[in-house]
């Protein structure tokens, strides 16, 4: 879980206004309270950078509540989880954090539960209650989510005389090398640092693994994992995906999906603008299903939550957090930022008002209740780094070793 606030800033903020508002708000000389808020960056440039989302409901926030300052902070994703973990290493705790939720924190005493820095913890979509949660109470509060489904270009399953969308892993493997005869890519598996563990899952999930069982226990290198990794492997060595999937980012991927060069992927929200941008393809040339499994369509889809959290930095600035975190969750601006990003709301009201406003994506939405989430185990802070650095390596002839390797880091954290 990675919008020019277009219907809350009348169009969107230029590039020059998001420069201009610099790294960190100016704190003004007399005010009583600062909050540093660090957030993770889901833009892809100055011209829509989460810096000006932020620095926008910053300055009204102040403008409100003017003894309080928030200083902003966006980080690009690929170096979020490592910048918070170091702030907490040298005791710089931020105030609010606004990116993955680390339960780890919550474990160490370090986080205030959302019923203390929230009004209204029953507007949380409960879906993700379970991940951001820790010892049966609750600290990550969503604040965007999203679900997962496969996107096909219709246009180069015509040309390759495909009807429909692959529903098995052979269908799948079958339709990547009619589009790869081509001359394009069949399939896209981004197994690069910035999100393997979502392409990683879903692959799992398609033959009945994945990172736990239903009782919280460990099952990285099941029997079934290790199946997937060397069918994938097969699918790799076949010439059916872009070379070097474990070098290759998800963001590199839905554009070159976007500019018509691959022909199925396991996809995301944000896909529907980049396409839109790209100009290539039409509507009418590209389509969604359900992610492909083993031996049929997956019935549900792995759903992420990208969380609100708060430090316990000074307890008298419990009261200031909590003004602002019921000001950044209110409709308004959960409405601003799925429409700036293409994500979905974290809240109740948010998702129902959302659904007003955008139509189309709430099929996504539907899915979220019934999706699949990632562990919520303190570990899985290691565990996901691991399999960002080092799954595609799996990608190979000892899938087997590679999975044992992070399920002993779960193991040992655990």
């Amino acid at each position: 879980m990675r919008i020019t606030c277009r219907s809350l800033f009348a169009g969107g903020v230029s590039t020059a206004l998001a420069l201009s508002f610099g790294l960190f708000a100016a704190a003004p000389a007399r005010a009583d309270t600062v909050l540093t808020l660090v957030a993770a960056d889901y833009g892809t440039g100055p011209a829509d950078t989460s810096q000006t989302y932020w620095q926008k409901i910053a300055d009204a926030f102040h403008a409100a509540n003017p003894t309080i300052t928030v200083k902003v902070q966006t980080v690009n994703w690929n170096d979020f989880d490592t910048k918070i973990q170091t702030m907490v290493q040298n005791r710089q705790y931020p105030d609010i954090t606004e990116g993955d939720y680390f339960s780890n924190y919550a474990q160490e005493g370090l986080l205030y539960k959302a019923s203390e820095v929230f009004s209204d913890p029953s507007n949380l979509i409960p879906a993700f209650t379970k991940l951001g949660s820790y010892g049966g109470a609750q600290y990550g509060m969503p604040f965007t989510t999203s679900s997962r489904t496969l996107f096909y270009n219709k246009k180069l399953f015509a040309q390759a005389g495909i009807a429909d969308a692959p529903k098995t892993w052979d269908e799948l493997m079958t339709d990547a090398g009619k589009i790869t005869a081509l001359g394009k890519i069949g399939y896209g598996m981004p197994l690069g640092p910035e999100e393997a563990q979502a392409e990683t899952l879903l692959w799992f999930l398609g033959n009945g693994g994945g990172y736990q069982d239903a009782s919280g226990k460990w099952t990285i290198n099941s029997p079934q994992n290790v199946e997937t990794l060397q069918f994938m492997t097969k699918l790799v060595k076949a010439g059916d995906t872009e070379p070097n999937p474990g070098t290759k980012n998800r963001a590199a991927i839905l554009e070159q999906f976007a500019q018509g060069q691959i022909g199925i992927v396991n996809g995301i929200t944000t896909l529907l603008p980049i396409i839109k941008q790209a100009g290539v393809l039409k509507d009418s040339d590209w389509g969604t299903a359900a992610i492909t499994g083993k031996t049929a369509p997956l019935d549900s889809t792995l759903g992420v939550c990208d969380f609100m959290a708060a430090f316990k930095t000074d307890g008298s600035k419990q009261a200031a957090i909590k003004k602002f975190v019921d000001f950044a969750l209110s409709d308004q601006y959960q409405i601003a930022f799925s429409q700036e990003y293409n994500l979905l709301p974290g809240t109740v009201s948010g998702a129902a008002a959302f659904s007003k406003v955008d139509p189309a994506l709430a099929p996504f939405m539907a899915a979220l209740p019934k999706a699949v989430q990632y562990p919520s185990d303190t570990v899985w802070a290691q565990v996901k780094t691991q399999i960002q650095q080092i799954i595609g390596t799996a990608i190979g002839p000892d899938p087997k070793s590679v999975l044992d390797s992070i399920q002993q880091t779960a193991l040992k954290g655990s």
